[in-house]
């Protein structure tokens, strides 16, 4: 397959998006989680997703022209929300065994997986 804008624009690169506050200017910002320098802003969400697509394009396109080596997304860091049905009990049980490690439940049963896995 041939590594060309086509190519990198259409792999799964996370966006994230942020309210900027009225102090700051007010609107959103959106930048490429990958890409340092990579971002956009607007009015709506939209508008800031927008501006970091033109801004990924052409930093796509020199980067191409350079011959410089563009990095894939990182599929480990993403993170996916899912919605787990558990015992009470068992929760109390959770929260009362991470309450001395500072540790979040999502980050508890990671490392769980992790380890039986």
């Amino acid at each position: 397959m041939k590594k060309d804008l086509n190519y990198y624009t259409n792999l799964d690169y996370e966006i994230i998006t942020k309210k900027i506050s009225p102090k700051d200017g007010d609107g959103w910002f959106a930048y490429y989680k990958d890409f340092r320098g990579v971002m956009g802003d607007g009015e709506t969400p939209q508008e800031a997703i927008s501006e970091a697509l033109e801004a990924f394009n052409a930093f796509v396109e020199v980067a191409l022209s350079n011959g410089d080596a563009i990095s894939l997304p990182h599929e480990e860091d993403k993170t996916v929300r899912i919605n787990i049905t558990m015992p009470s009990k068992l929760v109390k049980k959770i929260d009362e065994y991470i309450a001395p490690l500072h540790m979040s439940r999502s980050a508890f049963l990671q490392k769980l997986a992790k380890d039986v896995i």
